[in-house]
């Protein structure tokens, strides 16, 4: 047992988790602070709850890979790779910096293929060309230009003509091209809650410890997902909730294009953006929903040379093989 654990706590994550699993306990409401009011916990407890939690993950992942492919609706995912990516001190394209010797939006493209996408679309801007040639020759990826970088609903509107032709029949991913620890397994729960709750948008979540900079989940008093809300425009109460969003989504595609043609810029930034889909598509009576899928450790993208580093030590960690070499896709 690692030191400064005792039985007793060891037990009570044990008790937590299994209640957890078996939906016990309530999530909390958005005014509850949970940051705030979380106990103290050793850093060696915190380890053995996050593992036990990714261990519980995947485990749920693999029955999400066989439930959810039988529903004769396409998979596509459309990738959002045209930031110039300024604080990485560098003229690549952010997409294309390296992360274990592979451009870091490699991972992101392997983890949609493995949970079923059979079209894969790259937003691209800034360095495009240097995108294009890095997938030439790849027959199931092709290429939107985004000249404006306005916004993420903006990038995602650029693939417009990409993905409208079968949109009433499919669904579609909808990713960030600086996220290379995203996991096939955490995209096939989402996939399976979304056909499971019909819903027209789905996003999965994560609770982190230290939430600052990221878009907040707020639930209603039910617990059901009432909308997003940017780090820029959240409220005191808001900035204090836990769950957040690490830009994972999945959409009908057909209803995805729809609510895109609604969005506004009315924010503190000025842009339109994709998590702005949840809110109208809720308020048009349309299921929308959330799950608690991504495990913290994958949260982590990319804006500056030292995230980079710390990404690349996780996948290195993560992808070694027995005999030390690290190589292959995401998994």
């Amino acid at each position: 047992m690692a030191r400064g654990v005792t039985v007793a706590q060891v037990v009570l994550v044990h008790f937590v988790l299994v209640r957890i699993q078996a939906g016990q306990f309530r999530r909390r409401h958005p005014s509850d602070r949970a940051c705030q009011r979380a106990l103290p916990l050793s850093s060696e407890l915190i380890q053995m709850m996050s593992a036990e939690m990714t261990n519980t993950h995947n485990s749920n992942a693999s029955a999400a890979h066989v439930n959810h492919g039988n529903t004769g609706r396409g998979l596509v995912a459309v990738i959002l790779a045209a930031g110039k990516g300024t604080r990485m001190q560098s003229d690549l394209p952010k997409v294309m910096h390296p992360a274990v010797g592979r451009p870091m939006v490699h991972w992101v493209v392997d983890a949609a293929r493995a949970a079923g996408a059979t079209k894969i679309v790259l937003v691209i801007g800034h360095g495009a060309e240097l995108v294009r040639e890095s997938f030439a020759g790849v027959k199931d990826v092709e290429f939107a230009l985004q000249t404006e970088q306005l916004g993420t609903g903006h990038a995602v509107m650029m693939a417009k003509a990409n993905i409208e032709k079968d949109a009433a029949s499919t669904d579609a991913f909808v990713l960030c091209g600086d996220g290379p620890l995203i996991r096939p397994d955490t995209l096939a729960t989402l996939l399976d809650l979304h056909r499971r709750e019909h819903a027209a948008a789905t996003l999965a979540t994560s609770v982190i410890a230290e939430p600052k900079g990221y878009g907040r989940i707020v639930r209603d008093a039910a617990g059901k997902l009432a909308k997003i809300v940017e780090q820029k425009d959240a409220s005191d109460a808001e900035r204090a909730i836990c769950e957040i969003n690490p830009s994972y989504y999945c959409f009908r595609t057909d209803e995805l294009l729809g609510a895109l043609a609604r969005v506004g810029n009315k924010n503190a930034s000025g842009e339109y953006y994709i998590t702005d889909v949840f809110e109208i598509l809720r308020k048009d009576g349309r299921t929308v929903a959330a799950v608690d899928a991504v495990p913290p450790e994958d949260v982590l993208s990319v804006n500056d040379p030292v995230q980079l580093a710390e990404v690349d030590a996780i996948l290195r960690k993560r992808h070694a093989r027995v005999d030390g070499s690290v190589g292959g896709g995401a998994r």
